[in-house]
Order: structure tokens, then sequence, then C-alpha cells
């Protein structure tokens, strides 16, 4: 199977309980990604994305405009890995 552009986020700020994830999915249907968000016992959420480099920017960039009134802090890790995701799912 072919590598993908896959990336871990994690979003800091008031995030959970505000329809982010909800948001995450939404913003997901435009873009050509697979993935998963979900929210992290720390009161974080986690975004999970792969795809092309550029459509998996263009969609964190995405999430981030939607969502940036409640977001304090984003930390991203990022890779090429096989692809591990079908399509984008709340979690």
């Amino acid at each position: 199977m072919p590598e993908v552009h896959h990336e871990t986020i994690r979003f800091s700020g008031r995030v959970q309980g505000v329809g982010f994830r909800y948001a995450a999915m939404q913003v997901a249907k435009e873009f050509e990604v697979a993935g998963l968000v979900a929210n992290l016992p720390d009161g974080r959420v986690r975004l999970e994305v792969e795809g092309t480099a550029d459509e998996v920017g263009a969609f964190v960039a995405a999430v981030e405009e939607r969502m940036h009134g409640f977001i304090r802090k984003t930390e991203r890790v990022t890779a090429t890995r096989t692809a591990q995701f079908q399509n984008f799912s709340i979690l």
C-alpha cells in the first residue's frame, strides 16, 4: 500500500463541550482526508488525520479557523506511514 501523510494534533483550550468533534467531522467532508477525532481525559481533543500533505494541512487549517475562539494551543506530530483509516469518525 502507498504511504500517506499522517498527523496527530492535540488541541488545548475550551475544546470539549463546544461541538469541536462535530465541527471537525463536518470540515472533514470538504477534504480528501480520513481519520478520527476524540476527547482526551485531560480536557484536550486529539485529531488524527491522513491524506496528502496539502489536504491534511488545509483540513487542519480549516478546523483551526472554524474553532479559533476555543483553541489556546495546538501540538502537531507529523509522519509518513501506510494508510490506516477508511473514513473520518468521532470517538
